[in-house]
């Protein structure tokens, strides 16, 4: 049986993609191949990060215990676990329970997106305001289903000309991307995001959604384990 290197588990309200506002178990694991420098969870991104080994099996008895039906597998990037997709398997035959796994966009979705209807992905497109950009597999978009969510996180305005400029080449290449909820998240402290609506108004964004991070406006932004 696999062990998991995990950083953090606790019982929040999930801040963002399409579950926020609901419940749901957070199981963060360590390591990340990236650095975005807007990150806040640098701490969890170091593969040696404090942490408790924990089998699959105790994962799930403990999301068992608290009662709640939704998890939430994220890092760093949980992807590059050893193994992670026998954690998704177990977690997946419980057919009260739905995984979100949160992904950076830049591990490859093949190995996991066929294991689970009830295992759905929240994968990253990185803006050049992350410093990352040139690191996402863009071939992940293809793999998408409807059931997938797309987050795009905001630094300023050159992020969203960026932004909109890559939806419409993603509209004309990727025969599925229509079917795609696309959320635009401005990262914590650096855009406003009324700065957001007035351009999504400007050039006539139908096809996004403005979503905030509600944990950072509802405990202190800084805080862990919310």
């Amino acid at each position: 049986m696999s062990t998991f290197h995990v950083t953090e588990r606790f019982v929040s309200i999930n801040g963002e993609a399409r579950r926020a506002g609901e419940l749901s178990c957070f199981i963060r694991l360590a390591g990340c191949n990236l650095a975005c420098n807007y990150c806040d969870t640098r701490w969890s991104c170091d593969p040696n990060a404090p942490c408790e080994l924990l089998s699959e099996e105790a994962l799930y008895a403990w999301v068992k215990d608290t009662g709640v039906t939704n998890i939430t597998l994220t890092g760093g990037e949980p992807l590059l676990a050893p193994d992670v997709d026998q954690l998704l398997r177990r977690l997946a035959e419980d057919e009260l329970l739905h995984v979100e796994v949160e992904t950076n966009g830049a591990v490859s979705l093949e190995p996991f997106i066929g294991i689970s209807e009830r295992v759905s992905f929240t994968m990253d497109i990185k803006c050049p305001g992350s410093g990352m950009s040139d690191r996402m597999l863009w071939e992940n978009m293809g793999l998408l289903r409807s059931i997938d969510t797309v987050k795009c996180v905001v630094s300023d305005r050159g992020d969203l000309d960026w932004l909109r400029e890559r939806e419409e080449k993603n509209r004309c290449e990727i025969p599925k991307y229509q079917e795609y909820i696309v959320y635009i998240s401005p990262v914590y402290g650096r855009i406003h995001p009324q700065e957001i609506v007035e351009y999504m108004k400007e050039y006539r964004m139908n096809n996004v959604r403005l979503q905030l991070q509600l944990h950072k406006f509802i405990w202190d932004p800084n805080r862990k384990g919310v």
